[in-house]
């Protein structure tokens, strides 16, 4: 009896052991392409192959080495093109696409307070919000964002438009000292925050954040008490910092000669949840300080060169082990939101600040688009590379347009060659929503009529 119980059990264990079963099913395959890991050994797989199950990437290799029992329900063919990890953006404004070029050819102080802070106090509210957020999403999958890390007002709408898209998002709901469109007090703002980061953080595709403006927007006070919501709700802590010489003389002149960097991290508010944009104004000790307290960096190169605000130390952080993603900021400050666009000016531009032709190489610079983004979002367990176990972000990029022939150096393609408008197919979670340049979640021709009635009304109230 025991003899025939066991040879039972040996049995059914192999029905439901994947090594021995007949066939495994799976969701999607990505076949043909060439498949860009950016795991640990960078692989490049030639005519490779993708499979994913549900949310998450099942297997990873050559298409011949694919088994023979994995099917499939829907295989997608990249043959001629090449499969990536879905682009990162570290630092946006979403809504603030629908201020794209109100204001150009300025310095940060005098764009915010005589342009944006007032258009905004006129504009935003929202509906305002929703049609920003839909019109960037829309660029963003278009051109292969997979990730984007935010901050603005009324968060929550971000998070329900994204969400709806079937886009990923960390997202903080910004808190500063003087009444902004969703919250007119500092304690309005806290509970606010604190409702929004309760409501979305089991999502899948949504982490809320608590985004603190800025150190020279936001009182000490109000830093820590800030940081306080992001250690009691285990939520990102998003901040702009060190973006520019007028903050750094702001915080000197009011807390008796420290730079920002050092003084955020004396008062106690850098905590391992932090994500901290642009940090142009940061010296050798204050990378250290960064690293010690595993900040990731939003670097964003096109809004830092349009304001002037200066260059970010990025290979003196990347050699220090600080984790560094690109951003885009808003499209107000950019003006567009092509990862794209960033990856090839961060590339030459390090070069030519550095005077070394050798500074930032095009496989750095896709790292920090990818794997580098996701470990400065501190989601890099999660997203970032093509690898078993991780979240199928995914996106399929032509390479057969005029400015990409012909193909010597892959990295080289994807850094210096590759257009937004060259991405073909984008996955996120699991779910195709982007299918030959088609958007399966969003009516791009309803995005832009929205986007266009809002023009007219932003004209008129920069008139008066």
């Amino acid at each position: 009896m025991k003899r025939l119980l066991s040879v039972t059990i040996f049995f059914s264990l192999l029905a439901i052991t994947p090594a021995f079963s007949q066939a495994r099913s799976a969701d999607i395959a990505i076949v043909g392409g060439t498949v860009v890991t950016m795991d640990k050994d960078r692989r490049v797989i030639e005519n490779g192959a993708v499979v994913m199950r549900g949310e998450k990437i099942e297997w990873v290799g050559k298409r011949s080495a694919m088994p023979a029992r994995m099917r499939t329900a829907r295989t997608i063919d990249a043959t001629g093109k090449v499969v990536i990890p879905g682009l990162i953006n570290t630092h946006t404004h979403v809504p603030m696409s629908l201020f794209r070029g109100i204001a150009d050819d300025m310095d940060l102080q005098e764009w915010l307070t005589k342009f944006i802070f007032p258009a905004e106090a006129k504009n935003v509210d929202e509906a305002f919000v929703r049609a920003g957020t839909r019109l960037g999403l829309a660029e963003m999958i278009k051109g292969g964002t997979t990730t984007y890390c935010d901050m603005y007002y009324f968060e929550d709408a971000i998070a329900d438009e994204t969400k709806k898209a079937g886009m990923r998002g960390v997202l903080g709901e910004t808190v500063i000292d003087f009444p902004v469109p969703d919250n007119k007090t500092w304690p309005e703002a806290i509970a606010y925050t604190e409702r929004f980061i309760r409501k979305w953080q089991n999502d899948p595709l949504i982490t809320p954040a608590i985004a603190p403006h800025a150190p020279y927007t936001v009182s000490q006070e109000h830093l820590l008490e800030a940081r306080a919501v992001s250690d009691r709700l285990k939520a990102p802590l998003v901040i702009h910092l060190a973006e520019a010489n007028t903050e750094t003389e702001f915080i000197q002149q009011k807390h008796a000669g420290q730079r920002p960097i050092g003084f955020v991290e004396n008062i106690g508010f850098f905590n391992d949840r932090t994500i901290a944009a642009h940090v142009i104004q940061a010296n050798e000790a204050e990378i250290d300080l960064l690293k010690k307290h595993n900040v990731g960096v939003a670097h964003n190169p096109h809004s830092n060169m349009k304001l002037a605000a200066g260059t970010a130390p990025v290979p003196s952080m990347l050699r220090k082990g600080v984790n560094v993603g690109l951003g885009t900021d808003g499209a107000a400050s950019n003006n567009d939101l092509s990862m794209w666009e960033e990856m090839d000016t961060a590339a030459k531009l390090h070069k030519l600040v550095s005077g070394d032709p050798k500074a930032m190489p095009a496989e750095v610079v896709f790292a920090m688009a990818t794997i580098g983004g996701a470990r400065a979002l501190h989601m890099g367990d999660k997203i970032g590379s093509i690898e078993v176990g991780k979240l199928a972000d995914i996106a399929i990029v032509g390479l057969d347009e005029l400015h990409q022939t012909p193909m010597y150096n892959i990295y080289s393609h994807l850094v210096y060659a590759t257009k937004a408008s060259d991405v073909r197919t984008v996955i996120i979670h699991g779910r195709v929503v982007m299918l030959d340049r088609r958007l399966l979640t969003l009516n791009e021709s309803v995005i832009k009529r929205d986007a266009n009635t809002y023009r007219q009304k932003i004209i008129n109230s920069l008139k008066n």
